[in-house]
């Protein structure tokens, strides 16, 4: 018979009354580990039978989960920690009736009932479950592992972390330089400083996003050939603050559903790894939970709206990728150029740490890069957290001057310089530059209406062959035909205004009519 003297008692009765007697337990904290949720309640619980990921490229989820309590769960849970009981009369050996407490598990009516209302004032609040220490909004470092009352974080370590000193000694932060950029980092192939710069801001972003306050950019990390260490660099804040790979969605249905459900995750950062060669990142569903603080969607498999923290970090790799539509101002890019024919076979023996690609994968290791880079967070915090000035992007501001702040703080240059280069990639942005500029060499500032400029881009016949006067700049629809007059004129209207690069599209009407007319201008 199972001992229940140790467990706190809780005397149940009618239906009416079990509802309430139980929901004021519940809110009392009579379950350990439990917590409240965007209204409704959820216990903590290690994840058994969890397989380590062996890999870079696997997915690396947090020991931990934070699972919903419905019905079936309360009466587990109720078993487990309560005794729950009712008092019911018998007859005894005398034939006398004596009052005995009977152990009941209340019905799942009852239990459902218990859970309906989303008010638990008495209950702390779960924001969130991280996988490694962050900063607290008031610079300080939540290392404790389990819940924090000041952020109604929990953290569930993924590798068992030493207590970081509130001040690091002057050694242990030039230790933590060397570290980082002349054994971890130093055999990496970066096309210039910005892209280093860039992955070590990444690599802190998670660290210092309650601190910041902000939104995160888009990351991606590409590189001119395989094999250059673009799947080692993404498993560093994967590793460190869970990870989830994901395959790329080239439907934008597809890819909110894919979004929705990853989210619904307890994991740091979410990778869509190894995109096909060339492909353009150009969505407007990307482009529209980078920049929103909470994601809302229909739930799966539902009919109800669910509203998450977006305080993901979200990175994608692969080989000479392009970015397109709003996404290159959404974007910080590091890009890696070996310049080589075989990068694969490079003699891993001689890097830094030799064979990175495994050392990443143990524990221990991940560790050493989480312990490093730490100790530089708090050196810079100490020192008040300086901001760089004069560092603007978008939505994203306060996220690039906290860092650009760290960076500089430590000596490591080149952080966003590249920002050019992403516009360069993206490849919306270079056919309207080119569109924009051949126009304007052929016609000038002349107002066109859109069926004027479309018999433009004809192509004449003037020795047999088909001739393109616009050489094949003239702006296509998204399946690369010419658009027709009507299409163009859309497309001209929805650029009024937008300079692309040292060019403008100007409308207005012509004058002898309503019929409306387009130019282009220079700066």
């Amino acid at each position: 018979m199972t001992d229940t003297t140790d467990k706190p008692r809780v005397q149940v009765g009618t239906g009416p009354e079990t509802i309430r007697v139980i929901k004021a337990a519940l809110a009392s904290g009579l379950l350990p580990d439990t917590y409240v949720s965007d209204g409704a309640l959820v216990h903590m619980e290690t994840v058994s039978g969890g397989l380590p990921s062996v890999a870079a490229d696997e997915d690396s989820p947090l020991p931990v989960s934070a699972s919903p309590i419905n019905p079936a769960v309360l009466a587990a849970l109720l078993a487990e920690h309560a005794y729950v009981y009712r008092l019911k009369t018998r007859k005894s050996d005398t034939g006398d009736p004596e009052i005995v407490e009977d152990e009941v598990t209340p019905p799942r009516d009852t239990l459902s009932s218990v859970l309906a209302g989303k008010t638990w004032p008495k209950l702390a609040p779960l924001r969130g479950i991280i996988g490694a220490p962050v900063l607290r909004r008031d610079g300080t470092l939540l290392q404790r592992p389990g819940y924090d009352p000041a952020t109604g974080l929990y953290l569930a370590s993924k590798v068992a972390l030493p207590v970081v000193p509130d001040e690091p000694t002057p050694e242990q932060v030039a230790e933590a330089r060397t570290f980082l950029l002349d054994r971890f980092l130093c055999d990496f192939p970066w096309t210039g400083p910005a892209d280093r710069a860039n992955y070590i801001a990444l690599l802190a972003t998670p660290i210092l996003r309650h601190f910041t306050r902000s939104l995160t950019p888009f990351a991606l990390i590409d590189a001119t050939m395989p094999s250059s260490g673009k799947t080692i660099l993404t498993a560093g804040p994967g590793m460190l603050y869970g990870q989830r790979i994901i395959p790329w969605a080239y439907a934008d249905e597809e890819l909110r559903k894919s979004i929705t459900a990853v989210l619904a995750e307890q994991v740091g950062v979410v990778i869509w790894d190894n995109l096909a060669e060339g492909t353009v990142i150009d969505s407007a569903i990307l482009a529209q939970l980078v920049t929103t603080g909470v994601w809302s969607d229909r739930q799966l498999g539902a009919s109800r709206t669910l509203a998450t923290v977006n305080d993901r970090l979200w990175m994608a790799t692969g080989n000479n990728l392009q970015v397109g539509g709003d996404m290159a101002s959404r974007t910080v890019r590091v890009h890696l150029d070996p310049n080589m024919p075989r990068p694969e076979q490079r003699d891993q023996s001689r890097f830094g740490i030799p064979h990175l690609d495994q050392w990443i994968t143990a524990p221990r290791n991940q560790l050493t890069v989480l312990w490093h880079l730490l100790v530089l967070v708090l050196d810079w915090t100490r020192q008040g957290a300086p901001r760089v000035g004069g560092v603007s992007m978008r939505q994203f501001t306060p996220w690039a001057q906290h860092l650009g702040g760290f960076l500089a703080h430590h000596g490591i240059d080149g952080f966003l310089t590249n920002a050019a280069t992403v516009r360069e990639i993206d490849e919306d942005e270079t056919r309207w530059r080119a569109f924009l500029a051949t126009w304007h060499e052929r016609h000038g500032s002349t107002p066109l209406s859109a069926a004027e400029l479309r018999r433009d881009g004809e192509p004449d016949n003037p020795a047999g062959e088909d001739h393109d006067p616009w050489d094949g700049q003239f702006i296509t629809t998204p399946n690369g035909r010419l658009p027709n007059p009507l299409q163009l004129g859309r497309l001209l209207t929805g650029q009024a205004g937008r300079w692309r690069g040292d060019h403008v599209i100007r409308a207005g009407k012509h004058d002898r009519g309503n019929r409306a007319v387009f130019w282009v201008e220079t700066a």
